[in-house]
């Protein structure tokens, strides 16, 4: 149980929570869209100038993410991290980008814990 729970900071399970919420919120208004049949990426655009903006916005951000992922992953030595990218075009990036900051955080503070042992 200890190596389980091993390297989660409390920064690290805040980032996971998150990530949760992120999943759990997206996928239910996903699912209400599939039920009731919507054009999901009509909606994104022609739900007026409001809706546009915040489209504009997180998909701004979504790309700025994926290159943070892409970029840190490679500087913390994590493996796969452009799983991180494609996940969030089947899941949400509300859930792939606090996922990879939690275990960014972990493989930090792993890191740490070697160079302190050492």
């Amino acid at each position: 149980m200890a190596d389980l729970l091993k390297h989660w900071t409390p920064l690290s399970v805040a980032f996971l929570v998150l990530s949760i919420l992120g999943l759990v919120g997206t996928w239910t208004f996903n699912v209400f869209a599939i039920v009731q049949m919507v054009d999901f990426l009509g909606d994104l655009v022609s739900s007026g100038p409001a809706v546009s903006s915040i489209t504009v916005d997180l998909l701004v951000v979504a790309v700025a993410g994926s290159i943070f992922i892409l970029v840190e992953g490679r500087r913390q030595g994590m493996r796969h991290a452009w799983l991180y990218v494609v996940l969030s075009g089947l899941t949400a990036f509300a859930f792939t980008f606090p996922l990879f900051l939690a275990m960014r955080e972990r493989k930090r503070t792993g890191a740490r814990s070697a160079r302190a042992n050492a």
